[in-house]
């Protein structure tokens, strides 16, 4: 089991990439595989969860090559997928596991779904249920609650689904399994999840319609390749936002970052926690909107955090927690229960560990009340295998009165592999 040492930065300064969005990434290659033609995708992250969902593919037949710099997929079209020969290992990407599961609900044959010893934890009866009402029989473990998943596809017919959270991977399931099924799928939500399937989906031709709080899928479209560059991830940028936020002294460009106004709210928390954060050169790739993000040093203050922008925000709660910690007064969190069905239960995890580190939180049913400290203690914390945890708990290091050292860093792997380079590149020498 790797650890990580971290400790205080005299500034956070200089300018730097982040790797390409997760979220992007899964979808260029589960589109890509599935449309007419060459799709290539320039950026693409090649973190661990994203080499799950090309593996998957690849073992259904698919042609996936991979020079260093573009990802070429050879679509089959809707229906050219074939059977797998084996059961498809989905890692420990809940994305991929959701998302693939929906796909697979469409398709004329048999396919078994699993990941690691995380991922079967994962709820799945999010996704199971509304696809079985739509016809795909999906059998698993507690009666087709957790993974391993054997799905027995095709038949699908198109409903109209009102999901009880607001979740970009229940709703991109069931808008990839309506591709496939008879007639319109139709999805509403509590409030806006990430759109970057509808995006997608109609950068490839689709037949998608949005509202307010919905999307429809038509199915039986057709889809046509296309050149994706996928931009840097706003959640791997959300790290360094807040190591330069509360390292005194600090200045740190961040260029070529997705600002999808559905992924947007933690540049919003922080900016109304007295963040200094400056968007630049706003322009838009392959449908995404794209910025450059100007970050100094801030004295943060707490704030209420709740509604409509806890899932415009909601993988970036574990960078947030640190922030909060380190800001003045009383920052509360609200309507986030969703984090409780991530990697691992997110609230429980950053309440203990900053907790470890001399900070007041008090649990709620929906998130959790962090007092902020004047300073950090030092310590060991464990990330519980939980990749943004573990990078969350690393920039805390940079601020701590003595070192954190942070247990279990394998998972950042999943979603960052240059993470530890790049922030010791841009920690300043003494």
């Amino acid at each position: 089991m790797n650890t990580v040492s971290i400790g205080k930065a005299p500034s956070i300064r200089g300018e730097i990439t982040v790797p390409g969005d997760k979220s992007i990434s899964h979808r260029s290659i589960m589109l890509g595989a599935i449309a007419r033609g060459v799709t290539t995708v320039r950026g693409f992250l090649r973190g661990e969860d994203n080499m799950s969902t090309m593996h998957a593919f690849q073992t259904m037949g698919i042609g996936i090559t991979d020079d260093g710099e573009t990802i070429r997929i050879t679509g089959g079209g809707l229906h050219g997928l074939k059977e797998p020969g084996t059961v498809l290992d989905c890692g420990n990407s809940g994305t991929t596991i959701r998302l693939i599961t929906g796909l697979l609900s469409g398709q004329s044959f048999f396919s078994v779904v699993t990941g690691d010893q995380y991922l079967r934890k994962r709820p799945m009866k999010r996704v199971v249920e509304p696809l079985t009402l739509m016809g795909a029989r999906i059998i698993g473990r507690k009666g087709g609650t957790l993974a391993p998943l054997a799905i027995t596809g095709g038949g699908l017919k198109g409903i109209e689904y009102q999901s009880p959270v607001s979740s970009a991977q229940i709703k991109s399931s069931l808008m990839l399994a309506g591709l496939y099924a008879e007639g319109e799928t139709t999805i509403s939500e509590p409030s806006l999840s990430r759109d970057h399937s509808e995006r997608m989906f109609s950068l490839f031709g689709g037949d998608v319609t949005r509202n307010v709080t919905g999307v429809t899928v038509r199915g039986g479209v057709e889809l046509t390749a296309q050149d994706v560059t996928v931009p840097g991830d706003i959640s791997s940028a959300a790290f360094f936002m807040v190591a330069a936020l509360i390292v005194p002294d600090s200045e740190l460009l961040i260029r070529n970052v997705g600002v999808n106004p559905t992924r947007t709210g933690v540049i919003d928390i922080l900016l109304a926690m007295g963040g200094d954060i400056q968007l630049l050169d706003c322009r838009e790739v392959s449908g995404e909107p794209v910025a450059d993000i100007l970050v100094r040093s801030s004295r943060l203050k707490g704030i209420a955090i709740g509604g409509d922008v806890v899932p415009r925000a909601i993988d970036e709660f574990p960078a947030i927690c640190i922030a909060a910690a380190c800001a003045e007064g009383l920052t509360t969190v609200r309507d986030a229960r969703e984090l409780r069905v991530k990697e691992t239960d997110r609230i429980i995890a950053m309440a203990e560990n900053l907790r470890t580190l001399g900070v007041t939180v008090t649990e709620t049913a929906d998130g959790m009340d962090i007092t902020g400290a004047e300073q950090l203690n030092g310590g060991t914390v464990d990330s519980r295998g939980d990749h943004r945890i573990a990078m969350s708990l690393s920039v805390a290091g940079l601020v701590a009165q003595s070192p954190i050292t942070v247990t279990d860093t394998e998972c950042v792997g999943t979603s960052f592999p240059t993470f530890y380079p790049l922030l010791e590149k841009v920690v300043a020498p003494c």
